[in-house]
């Protein structure tokens, strides 16, 4: 079990807390497998929307421009040709559905790997709670400063706190999400994974059977 100080949200240490090594502490990382979540990820944004019309589908065009021969100019059959003003798009695209998937063994051992990489950088912060009295980004803004979190943290919430939330909304480059819908990307795309003891409880719950 591999062990990390737990500090409050002034950054001062309050105690220690065990980790799970199945999560936290894998040596080798296989860049294949978060490769191939990243990549899941990031297609399965992509809504699949965008659409041109061919040639056969511009309206008009139904006449021959001029006659095939005898004009001196190139031979036309329609001014909807891709080639012409307002003619249709050469290989328009479609919608297609980009979303691909995974099967939940590799998806767990992606997280693994990530978490395990965070670990092993001195990424990972343990925050014993995090709360606030009302909406305030000034001090969300003082408790990151004063853990020592990156200009683009992860901070990880094992429940939907409404004030909190908003709270860090207005911070440039800070997401904030639940221990139960963290995920690879958002785990690599940042500098500094912070996240609560409840939290960090949460995690090895739902992720570490």
């Amino acid at each position: 079990m591999a062990n990390i100080k737990v500090v409050d949200m002034a950054g001062k240490e309050v105690g220690a807390l065990e980790l799970s090594d199945k999560i936290y502490g894998i040596q080798e990382i296989n860049g294949a497998v978060l490769h191939a979540a990243v990549r899941m990820y990031l297609l399965n944004q992509r809504q699949g929307t965008q659409s041109t019309l061919t040639r056969s589908e511009v309206s008009g065009g139904g006449k021959k421009p001029w006659r095939q021969k005898g004009t001196g100019r190139a031979r036309q059959g329609s001014t909807r040709a891709p080639q012409w003003i307002h003619g249709g798009v050469v290989f328009a695209p479609k919608p297609r559905e980009y979303r691909i998937t995974m099967n939940r063994k590799v998806k767990r051992a992606a997280l693994y790997n990530a978490l395990s990489s965070k670990m092993a950088a001195n990424e990972i912060i343990v925050v014993d709670s995090i709360v606030t009295e009302s909406y305030s980004t000034k001090v969300m803004v003082n408790m990151l400063a004063a853990v020592g979190a990156g200009k683009k943290s992860l901070v990880v919430l094992d429940t939907m706190d409404d004030k909190v939330i908003k709270s860090f909304a207005n911070i440039p480059g800070v997401k904030t999400v639940q221990a139960d819908q963290i995920n690879v990307y958002d785990v690599l795309n940042c500098n500094t994974f912070v996240m609560t003891s409840a939290a960090a409880a949460k995690i090895e719950e739902v992720y570490g059977k």
